[in-house]
């Protein structure tokens, strides 16, 4: 049976013709765009694509901020037949837009007016890139086309050949590409992940067996819309079930855009969120700021509040089990008392959060349960269009620290090193195989034939189920560390921990391979640490003062500190690299899904590295740490 995408909305037009499916700020208000009025214009955009020479199978990229037009665009490009470039609009280095526009015989762009610099600065090294459409009101140079012109050349050819293109979106396979999505990988350079229109259409079949979405829901995506996740979960899911999209209110820089989002929570009033754990910690912090704010009493009850609950809860799937049902009616009370106040602050009708990305500390799992809005931590990766596994609001399975259940229909194996299966509660690699893995890396056989072997996707991740058929993902094969012995062990977990549990350590990366022992590479919280100097009346020697601040939250993990046990002991760093340089997406540290990319670090910071397996680097007080310190406390 053939369900593209453009099947999938045209089913909905036909259902929800009438109702919102778009929602975008305009004139101090969010203005409705009804599923029939989107695909007018989605229509419009695909002929006019074709009348500027745009055919079936060609490449289109997208590089703007998430609105109507960005939604409206793709839908537009797959009328036209052709295919989707999704790229991310924290791409800053020319060399990584050259290398995606060019990889991917890009013909036309969409650009939005805050990223269209970029693009001219690059423009005479595209000779592939005929159209650049350009959404947004700006003046415009030779060789660009506003989008309000494109739908203008759209409506023209549509009035005399609206028959022969609608054959166009009908004539798409299964099987013909729908995106070529550059991985922004942890480990490696990006990939090309080729999904196909069946790919799509077979994960929002598949992630609807783990959630319901009635068609009265709204979300708004604060995710970029370039991330597969949000393509899923956050409108292709929406459109499947007649639900509404909202968009952030884009400023004139990422930071006034990122400031509109508290802002255009409470106007939307999103039933659910799609989340990351750089975002869910953000929600937190700014939570815990407002508590704060309102005096010492209210703070200490807020804790109180919180620590009654996640007795109550447990781990989300025993929540009030046993004699913890007595405690029901005192966390109903601090619902109604504060938790609701907070609920308040994100529009008062949101559920629950859909989160994915990195491993989600289970802390901060427990902090959202409790306050009444559940986040439902899944599992997925690009090259499986993502989806994979969620915990689930539709069954209410929900074990913190894990990945939920495997979505069905779907088949997942855990792998030894042999490739031989492993039985449940042992951890190996995760493999699935299912309609929704991926075609294939683009330009890359080789890379495609050693990921997908026999029709499994092998994701590289480490994983185990557990007997009651959770998934939990323990980090990236990638990222082990390796023992001089031969021994590995996944850091992620450790990581997040330090970073969760310590004011002072901002960021930090593990490395052992086959060293004498592990070491990590700290960047301190700069105001943290000052704050903690000055509370201690320290004048001189600060930086020493700081070293020894830094050393002693490690200590914390070992025999006799407040988390002692929590990790093996042999894994946990005996040497520190202080940086006083954070990783950041300007020096390519962090990628476009603020994750860390490992390998780049351990590059970045090779000679620090290098200096920490050496006796005086091992020292704590070392010449480079103090150095670093001096910079940061002094």
């Amino acid at each position: 049976m053939k369900k593209t995408i453009i099947d999938l909305f045209e089913s909905s037009v036909e259902k929800y013709g009438k109702k919102t499916f778009l929602l975008e700020k305009r004139h101090h208000a969010f203005q409705p765009t009804t599923y029939a009025e989107t695909r007018e214009q989605a229509l419009e955009v695909g002929a006019g694509l074709a009348s500027l020479g745009i055919r079936p199978k060609d490449k289109v990229a997208i590089l703007a901020e998430g609105s109507n037009g960005w939604i409206i665009s793709e839908l537009g490009i797959f009328y036209a037949g052709a295919i989707s470039v999704p790229l991310s609009v924290k791409l800053e280095e020319s060399n990584d837009l050259l290398f995606r526009l060019r990889h991917a015989e890009v013909k036309a762009l969409f650009v939005s007016k805050q990223q269209l610099p970029k693009i001219r600065r690059i423009r005479a090294e595209l000779p592939e890139l005929e159209q650049i459409i350009v959404l947004g009101h700006i003046p415009l140079e030779s060789g660009e086309t506003a989008y309000g012109m494109l739908k203008r050349l759209g409506r023209d050819y549509l009035a005399g050949h609206k028959e022969e293109f609608l054959k166009i979106g009908q004539a798409i396979r299964n099987d013909d590409y729908a995106t070529i999505t550059y991985t922004s990988g942890t480990t490696a350079d990006p990939k090309g992940v080729v999904l196909t229109h069946r790919n799509y259409t077979a994960n929002v079949e598949q992630s609807l067996s783990r959630i319901d979405i009635p068609s009265s829901y709204r979300t708004l995506i604060i995710l970029p819309l370039d991330h597969c996740f949000a393509h899923v979960v956050g409108f292709y899911i929406m459109i499947a079930c007649g639900a509404s999209v909202a968009t952030v209110q884009i400023g004139a820089t990422p930071m006034e855009t990122l400031k509109n989002i508290p802002q255009n929570i409470r106007e939307v009033k999103p039933n659910f969120l799609l989340s990351v754990p750089a975002l869910a910690k953000n929600f937190r912090k700014n939570i815990e700021t407002s508590i704060r704010a309102k005096g010492r009493f209210t703070e200490r009850l807020f804790d109180f509040a919180l620590r009654t609950a996640y007795i109550y809860n447990q781990d989300g799937y025993h929540k009030g089990k046993g004699w913890r049902i007595l405690l029901a009616p005192v966390v109903g009370l601090f619902d109604l008392v504060l938790f609701r106040k907070v609920r308040e602050a994100f529009g008062g009708s949101l559920e629950f959060f859909v989160g994915g990305g990195a491993l989600l500390d289970s802390e901060l799992q427990r902090f959202f349960y409790a306050i009444g809005i559940p986040m439902f931590q899944g599992y997925g990766l690009s090259e499986a269009t993502p989806v994979i596994s969620t915990n689930s609001p539709k069954y209410h399975w929900h074990k913190f620290g894990s990945s939920g259940k495997i979505l069905e229909p779907l088949d997942l194996k855990i792998l030894d090193e042999e490739g031989r299966e492993l039985p449940r509660g042992q951890k190996g690699e995760i493999v699935i195989r299912g309609e929704n893995v991926m075609a294939g890396y683009w330009k890359n056989p080789d890379a495609t034939a050693a990921t997908v072997r026999n029709g499994w996707l092998h994701t590289g991740d480490m994983g185990y189920v557990s007997e009651d058929d959770f998934l939990y993902v323990l980090g990236r094969f990638k990222s082990l560390l390796i023992a001089s012995d031969g021994e590995k062990y996944s850091p992620e977990g450790m990581e997040e921990a330090i970073v969760d549990k310590s004011p002072f350590i901002d960021q930090i990366i593990i490395y052992n391979n086959q060293s004498p022992f592990t070491g990590a590479i700290v960047v301190p919280n700069r105001d943290a640490l000052r704050r903690e100097l000055d509370a201690r009346d320290i004048r001189e020697g600060r930086a020493a003062a700081a070293a020894d601040i830094l050393g002693a939250e490690i200590d914390r993990y070992r025999a006799g500190g407040p988390y002692a046990g929590e990790f093996p002991e042999r894994w946990l760093p005996a040497g520190l690299a202080i940086v006083d340089e954070p990783f950041t997406e300007q020096n390519g540290l962090i990628n476009s899904t603020m994750k860390i990319v490992r390998n780049k670090v351990e590059e970045y910071f090779r000679d620090r590295i290098d200096y920490l397996y050496t006796p005086e680097g091992r020292e704590l007080r070392n010449d480079k740490n103090l150095a670093s310190l001096r910079k940061i406390v002094e």
